[in-house]
């Protein structure tokens, strides 16, 4: 396998991105993330289970990838300051990318529904964020119309820049495979991520993976904060996807996202947020042949949700600093 590179994605894929030779690379050292067996995950479920970890991203998700290309390009064109809607990650991720750019981020968040961890990075990164009363797809449509005013460029998933540099963590996986993985079982909230990884495989002309997009049950109201969009903005090119690649949408219980929340952190090591388990929760839905190798994308880190941790384990026990009462409850 590839030994992971301490170039940046757009120094890496240059020449496979939208980039000239004098665009400014604004960058925070993305991708290049880890791609881990998950044996015992595998082992349990029959299959060859491998998780594509961009928790490991400089905000820690995967909307890295596609914001240093995003901002790049909107220094390169003059822009003077960017706006997002965002369940979490995007904010997160655009007030860092901004901050490094030296721009303005205006974060539109509907109320109440983002977690603390993503909210604390977007405040701390400088963003100016303002509870929308609303929904998320409320937000997204007063952030689109606010860019029509000219005074601020949307780095939401809709700007396509966005997904050129997502597309890359599939260069990434053919360089550590040296093949497709049969499946690629990713979550499903806005789209975005799916639509950017089918773009990335067939660009690279190896063969495309059979996509699951696994989403919650419950869409609008669901646990998993990052994929709580009732509305995906790309859903007729997901669809296109995974008819191309004989790809299905996958629906999971809250319950089922949840336990394989644990499963990842307790049985590979893998903390992430809730949102992100979702591809290993549709794993037993999805009627997979026995061996099958399946690449799962876990799209964030845990901490951008600590509150999960709360509501989900179990407290930490008060005991005296005596070996016999350590012992008596370890």
């Amino acid at each position: 396998m590839a030994s992971p590179t301490s170039a940046s994605l757009a120094e890496r894929f240059r020449d496979r991105l939208p980039l000239g030779p004098e665009t400014p690379i604004v960058t925070l050292g993305e991708g290049s993330t880890p791609l881990l067996p998950a044996p015992r995950l595998s082992a349990r479920l029959d299959l060859d289970v491998w998780l594509k970890w961009e928790g490991a991203n400089p905000t820690g998700s995967f909307k890295d990838r596609g914001m240093t290309i995003a901002l790049s390009k909107a220094v390169e064109e003059g822009r003077q300051a960017v706006v997002c809607a965002s369940t979490g990650n995007t904010a997160a991720s655009a007030a860092a990318y901004a901050a490094r750019a030296g721009l303005p981020a205006l974060v539109l968040q509907p109320a109440g529904a983002v977690a603390l961890g993503k909210l604390a990075q977007a405040r701390a990164l400088g963003a100016r964020v303002l509870e929308v009363r609303g929904s998320f797809d409320q937000a997204l449509a007063a952030a689109r119309q606010l860019t029509e005013r000219g005074t601020h460029v949307l780095v939401n998933s809709l700007n396509p820049y966005r997904l050129e540099g997502q597309k890359t963590a599939a260069f990434e996986i053919l360089e550590e495979l040296g093949e497709p993985p049969a499946v690629l079982a990713l979550p499903y909230g806005g789209g975005g991520n799916t639509r950017a990884y089918a773009m990335g495989f067939e660009e690279a002309d190896a063969g495309l993976p059979r996509l699951v997009a696994v989403e919650s049950s419950r869409r609008a109201e669901t646990a998993a904060s990052a994929i709580r969009i009732s509305s995906p903005a790309h859903a007729s090119e997901v669809e296109q996807a995974l008819a191309r690649t004989g790809g299905t949408v996958v629906q999971v219980s809250d319950e089922a996202l949840l336990e394989a929340w644990r499963a990842l952190a307790q049985e590979e090591g893998i903390f992430c947020e809730p949102a992100s388990a979702a591809p290993v929760a549709g794993l037993a839905q999805a009627q997979l042949a026995k061996g099958t190798r399946v690449v799962c994308v876990i799209t964030g880190h845990g901490l951008k949700d600590p509150e999960a941790v709360e509501r989900l384990t179990p407290p930490p026990l008060t005991v005296d600093p005596d070996p016999d009462a350590i012992a008596a409850v370890a």
